[in-house]
């Protein structure tokens, strides 16, 4: 199966997760636990000097399987903000990575940084539900959504007070991405059509955006030499997941990762 099939999959998967969920709750219940929430700077606490880390947390994933048997967002989370990441990341898709909304509620108990709802999001609920969860921001995966679509959920997720990581592979996504006016932009180092991750993305593509977006280096980031090229190629922030779960220690692991920035 391809990378461009298995995000197919994948965003299939998540609506039909996305209509069970929605038959189980009331909309005005949902739009009065998102107004109880007053989300957090999540693009802010990524602009401090140096390199910021989004911590993510995930059991699983399709490629690799289960990265972890006892999965507990809330130590995890807790773990993280000791770590000195500069937010979460928190995946909520079930078929594919062992995710649901709940585990953005554990974390949010659990930590005071901000907290991006990874998951690939279509509709404006999920939206909704992520502020509701304790969210401050959505992913938006441009390969996932057409124009129209992406300006859309963007102009959605402003109105919620949230922020959106725009999700790009290549220079036409970053294009897209920035015509439709994302501050906030994901390069994901991963190849849509091969599964290699070129690290090198992260610095080409940042030619191409504007200094004032800030941008986010994905995939393939596992130790501080990793850490250290993509910053020296742009990067304000990396997302590491793998890495993270993998560690015996993962706040031990955070602070390896920008130790050499120290």
């Amino acid at each position: 199966m391809s990378q461009q099939d298995l995000l197919a999959r994948l965003v299939v998967e998540a609506r039909q997760d996305l209509q069970r969920r929605r038959a189980l709750i009331a909309r005005d219940q949902l739009e009065r636990a998102a107004a109880a929430y007053a989300p957090k700077d999540f693009a802010g606490a990524l602009r401090s000097q140096g390199l910021s880390v989004i911590a993510e947390m995930k059991q699983r994933t399709p490629t690799m399987g289960v990265l972890v048997e006892d999965y507990r967002p809330a130590d995890l989370a807790h773990a993280y903000t000791e770590g000195g990441a500069a937010a979460i990341s928190v995946l909520t898709h079930m078929a594919g990575f062992g995710g649901r909304p709940e585990h953005v509620l554990a974390a949010r108990a659990a930590t005071s940084l901000p907290i991006l709802r990874k998951d690939f999001v279509t509709d404006p609920y999920e939206i909704a539900e992520a502020r509701a969860a304790g969210a401050d921001a959505v992913l938006l995966i441009v390969a996932a959504l057409d124009k129209p679509h992406l300006a859309e959920l963007l102009a959605v997720t402003r109105s919620r007070g949230m922020a959106a990581l725009v999700e790009v592979h290549d220079e036409a996504e970053t294009n897209i991405a920035l015509e439709a006016g994302a501050q906030l932009i994901g390069v994901n180092h991963r190849d849509l059509r091969t599964f290699e991750v070129d690290l090198g993305l992260t610095e080409q593509l940042r030619k191409l955006i504007p200094a004032s977006v800030i941008v986010v280096a994905e995939s393939g980031i596992h130790d501080a030499d990793d850490a250290r090229r993509v910053y020296e190629g742009g990067a304000n922030a990396i997302l590491v997941g793998e890495a993270l779960m993998r560690a015996e220690k993962p706040e031990l692991q955070i602070r390896e990762l920008t130790a050499w920035s120290r």
